[in-house]
């Protein structure tokens, strides 16, 4: 296999794995909230080492005041006409 041809190949993952990221988040924002809360618990157990505990704390999701109805976004519901 060639090097531009692995190249070619590297780009394309990258762009069905971005896609495949923009649509989890648009269709299903609840199941993508619990997964980077899972990663990020798991990341920042204290006998894990700093920088992991770091990149937990990036991952793990923003907390939010009340519990929406579906766990995503908390912009859900009607919005009042103009």
């Amino acid at each position: 296999m060639s090097a531009g041809l692995l190249l070619q190949y590297i780009v394309v993952a990258l762009i069905v794995l971005a896609s495949a990221w923009v649509v989890l988040k648009k269709q299903f924002p609840g199941t993508v909230r619990k997964a980077r809360g899972a990663i990020a618990l798991g990341l920042v157990k204290p006998q894990r080492a700093t920088w992991l505990q770091a990149l937990g704390r990036r991952i793990a999701p923003p907390a939010t005041g009340g519990g929406g109805a579906c766990g995503g976004c908390d912009s859900c519901g009607p919005t009042k006409p103009r």
